[in-house]
């Protein structure tokens, strides 16, 4: 994509934007998306249909697309949300709503080659710095570029963050005392190796997430035995991967595209009906979600202190388990629960607080994610480290004091694509003010009524609470008492509060 090809934002080929700063070896583009997984293939669909003048590039640090769905890699890797909400809007799903990484990445695939996205995405390419010139009004970026390590620079009028929210290239594992001791294998599942092979072996695997819920049904047929070791409980849905009203509408002969409508539409309501229970009547919830853990590990299962959590539903996210494969594996007894803190390593395994050893021939530390803050790149603004810790939220998805620049962050409670969906569509919105407007930098700002605004966490820990965020919290930005000023993490109201955004709100400062 040579530089004098570039399409600009308030541009004429005769005279373009940002020419004092442009080089010989820098590629300029209007937008920059940074990373090549379900939220920067969707960011470029909805350019190249919203915004279809728009010349934009896609960085990818990985050797391809996927960004999660290529990192992860450990056995039985696989969606905790439905597809046909975690999917997008514009393209059906026909599979089983919960789907393996590999049957993502073939419907990611389709996208890109459905749309011609590949010519777009760079991939091997690492960004390491951003910095901002007011003067210009464009960003300029710096890449390493594959195993060599060579710079590719970049400049962008706008900067779209699609990169998620943890480091791909290590999980969280806590320090325990003694794990050099250990004489067996310790593996994080982020970075699964591919010689690890499990079978007839002791398995721990540390922690009761979404990870563990996949990993233990996935080797526990081959593995000796594997132990779910747990400080606290986690609540789950076990339920049939599948969805009954979408078998009968296709029995039906009616379209995928109203299937897959009617059935996102039908998931949402029934998503809100939970959510908004959970917040009113927390305990009859949780005999219902230990009700469905209860049908699988039989009627006489003591459920305390394994699987009784001590808070209400929807502080964590709640993962779902197909088919109740990860309860079946305990009920047949190739896997076990231990609920207890970990005092340290051993040469042969774990010692509990209690005085029990648990004996391992490998360890799976299950144990989360390093929070990532908007890729780990060094920003600046006119040659002034930025750090976002210092501004404040708009809606989750800009910034103050951070000109043209906008944020991916999902929901928790509900798809990350719902609201990568949202947030593409108020890019295109915003990206085509500032085009017919002839503005060429908009930055949010507070307004007066909200300069004596209490400044708070970017999430409400009471809300919710995973540990990544809890670790990481001092590195977001700060969030209001007012709805612009923070991350609902609503879809039901943002998807009727997002597209309603009044651009000419004094929230956003333009510069002509």
């Amino acid at each position: 994509m040579p530089h004098s090809d570039a399409h600009r934002i308030g541009a004429t080929a005769d005279a373009p934007a940002n020419a004092s700063i442009l080089h010989a070896d820098c590629d300029h583009v209007d937008v920059l998306i940074v990373g090549a997984g379900i939220s920067g293939i969707g960011a470029a669909y909805h350019l190249t249909t919203q915004c279809p003048d728009t010349r934009f590039v896609v960085l990818e640090a990985q050797d391809g697309f996927g960004g999660t769905w290529r990192t992860h890699r450990y056995p039985g890797i696989r969606s905790d949300s439905d597809l046909y909400t975690f999917g997008y809007r514009f393209k059906p799903w026909t599979g089983k709503p919960i789907a393996t990484a590999a049957e993502i990445r073939d419907y990611l695939g389709e996208v890109i080659d459905e749309h011609d996205l590949a010519r777009h995405i760079r991939y091997g390419h690492r960004i390491v710095s951003a910095s901002w010139s007011s003067e210009d009004a464009c960003w300029t970026i710096e890449a390493r570029r594959g195993e060599g390590g060579e710079t590719a620079r970049f400049t962008a009028n706008f900067l779209w963050m699609c990169q998620g929210y943890y480091r791909h290239s290590e999980g969280y594992t806590p320090e325990w005392p003694g794990m050099a001791e250990f004489k067996g294998r310790i593996v994080h599942p982020q970075t699964w190796p591919d010689d690890l092979d499990v079978t007839g072996k002791r398995v721990i695997v540390i922690g009761s997430g979404a990870t563990a819920a996949t990993l233990v049904p996935s080797v526990a047929p081959t593995a000796a035995h594997v132990t779910v070791l747990q400080r606290s409980p986690t609540y789950f849905i076990p339920g049939r991967n599948k969805i009954e009203i979408a078998d009968t509408l296709r029995e039906l002969g009616v379209s995928e595209d109203w299937i897959h409508e009617i059935v996102r539409r039908k998931i949402l309501f029934d998503q809100a009906t939970f959510t908004r229970r959970s917040m009113t009547e927390p305990e009859v919830v949780k005999e219902e979600l230990l009700a469905g853990v209860r049908a699988h590990l039989g009627p006489d299962a003591d459920l305390d202190p394994h699987f009784t959590p001590s808070y209400r539903p929807w502080r964590q996210r709640i993962a779902f388990v197909p088919d109740g494969d990860l309860f079946k594996a305990i009920a047949s007894g190739k896997a076990s629960v231990v609920t207890d803190e970990i005092e340290r390593f051993t040469e042969q395994g774990i010692r509990l607080k209690s005085g029990e050893t648990l004996e391992a021939d490998v360890i799976v530390t299950a144990t989360g994610f390093n929070l990532n803050v908007l890729g780990d790149i060094a920003f600046s603004i006119d040659g002034k480290p930025l750090d976002f810790a210092d501004t404040v939220t708009y809606r989750g998805m800009m910034f103050t004091g951070v000109p043209n620049m906008a944020w991916v962050f999902g929901y928790f409670r509900a798809s990350w694509t719902l609201r990568a969906d949202l947030v593409a569509d108020f890019v295109c919105r915003l990206l085509s003010h500032m085009k017919a407007q002839g503005y060429r930098s908009v930055v949010p700002a507070l307004r007066p009524e909200d300069r004596d605004m209490p400044l708070l966490p970017w999430i409400d820990p009471e809300n919710f609470n995973p540990g990544y965020l809890m670790r990481g919290m001092h590195l977001l930005p700060k969030r209001g008492d007012k709805p612009e000023w923070q991350h609902s993490q609503d879809y039901w109201t943002e998807k009727d509060q997002l597209p309603a955004i009044d651009l000419a709100d004094s929230a956003f400062v333009f510069t002509p």
